[in-house]
C-alpha cells in the first residue's frame, strides 16, 4: 500500500527527516511513535504530499506521490494534529464541504454525511456549531471529514493530543473498527499503549530516524535485560550511577538530564533488587520509589535512545 524510500528533507542547515524508510501492506496498522520533535509530523505531511521532500522517494499503491499528487490524494484520508473545521459552520455543513472537495455531490454527499455522523457517534449534534463542540467532539468531526471519501489508507497525525479520556476511548475504538474493516491506518503518536493497542507493527523515530521497526514481540526481543528497576530519587552522583553498573546481572543503567529517575536493565530483577538497592544506599542515593518494569515498547525506547517517549 505504502512504501518510503530513504526520505530526506532539512530546512537550512537542520536535517529534521534523515533516510526514512518503511513500508505498510494494505489493510495493516503501521504506528509511527516518537516524542515531540522527532519527525513524524514532518513525515507524514510528505507521505500526503502537503510538503516537498528534499530526496527519496514515497509510492502509495507503486505510484509516486510527487509525479502524481491529486491520483494519490484521493486514495488518502488525512486526520491532522490541529483541528482542521470551520467553527461558525455545523458538524453537517463541515462534512459536506469536505465531501465535496472530494468530489461528492448530491444524494450520494448527503448520505455519505449521514453515514460518519453515526460512524463517530454525533448523529444527534449534527446541526450544532463545531464552535459549541467539545475538544474531543471536534476531533471526531475532523476524524469524519477524513472519512467522507472513504479513502484507502487513513493518516491519523496525534488525533488524541488534548482531550477527554471518554472521547479518546471513543476514537481509538473507531480506528480499529476501520482497520478491522479493512482500511490501512498510519497512527502517529507519542502515547505508547495507543500505538501498542491499535497497531500491528510499529516504527520508532527520534532525531528524524527510524531506529527500530517491527511487530511488538519483534522489537522487544531487542531488549538487552528483560526488565528495569526504576529507582526514583533526589540526586544521582556518577560514582553511584558506575557502582551500579559495575553490578553483576546489570545490562544497562540510564540517567537522563535534570531528571529523578534511574533506570536499571537487568534479566532478574527480583534476584538483584537488593544488591541494586544496597548499593545505591552506599553511595548517596536517597531513594523516594522503586518500580519493576516488565519489557515493553517504552522499555525498549528507553534503552535505545536513553530518554523516555514524552521527554
Amino acid at each position: 500500500m505504502l512504501e518510503v524510500k530513504e526520505l530526506k528533507k532539512s530546512y537550512g542547515n537542520k536535517e529534521v527527516v534523515k533516510n526514512v524508510s518503511f513500508t505498510i501492506d494494505k489493510g495493516e496498522s503501521f504506528g509511527l511513535l516518537g516524542p515531540n520533535g522527532a519527525g513524524k509530523s514532518t513525515t507524514i505531511s510528505m507521505i500526503c504530499g502537503l510538503l516537498p521532500y528534499d530526496r527519496g522517494e514515497v509510492l502509495v499503491s507503486d505510484r509516486s506521490v510527487k509525479k502524481f499528487p491529486m491520483h494519490i490524494k484521493k486514495k488518502i484520508g488525512v486526520v491532522p494534529q490541529e483541528i482542521a473545521l470551520y467553527p461558525t459552520m455545523s458538524a453537517r455543513d463541515n462534512l459536506l464541504f469536505w465531501g465535496k472537495m472530494y468530489g461528492l455531490t448530491g444524494t450520494k454527499a448527503k448520505s455519505r454525511v449521514e453515514e460518519v455522523l453515526d460512524f463517530v457517534g454525533l448523529t444527534d449534534r449534527a446541526k450544532e456549531r463545531i464552535e459549541t463542540f467539545s475538544g474531543g467532539m471536534k476531533r471526531r468531526i475532523n476524524i469524519g471529514a477524513a472519512l467522507m471519501h472513504e479513502p484507502e489508507l487513513l493518516i491519523m497525525d496525534e488525533p488524541t493530543v488534548g482531550i477527554d479520556p471518554q472521547s479518546r476511548n471513543h476514537i481509538l475504538e473507531t480506528v480499529k473498527k476501520l482497520n478491522e474493516q479493512g482500511m490501512t491506518i498510519i497512527y502517529t503518536s507519542h502515547y505508547m499503549e495507543e500505538v501498542e493497542y491499535l497497531c500491528n507493527r510499529v516504527g520508532i523515530i527520534d532525531h528524524g530516524e527510524v531506529i527500530a521497526i517491527g511487530t511488538k514481540t519483534e522489537l522487544c526481543s531487542r531488549l538487552v535485560g528483560g526488565s528495569v528497576v526504576q529507582l526514583t530519587i533526589e540526586k544521582a552522583s556518577i560514582e553511584a550511577v558506575e557502582a551500579l553498573r559495575s553490578l553483576d546481572n546489570i545490562n544497562q543503567v540510564v540517567t537522563k538530564e535534570e531528571s529523578d529517575v534511574v533506570e536499571v536493565f537487568v534479566q532478574n530483577p527480583h534476584e538483584t533488587l537488593g544488591n541494586i538497592m544496597t548499593t545505591a544506599v552506599n553511595h548517596g542515593m536517597k531513594i523516594g520509589a522503586v518500580e519493576v518494569k516488565e519489557p515493553n515498547l517504552e522499555t525498549l525506547f528507553l534503552q535505545l535512545t536513553g530518554r523516555s517517549l514524552r521527554d
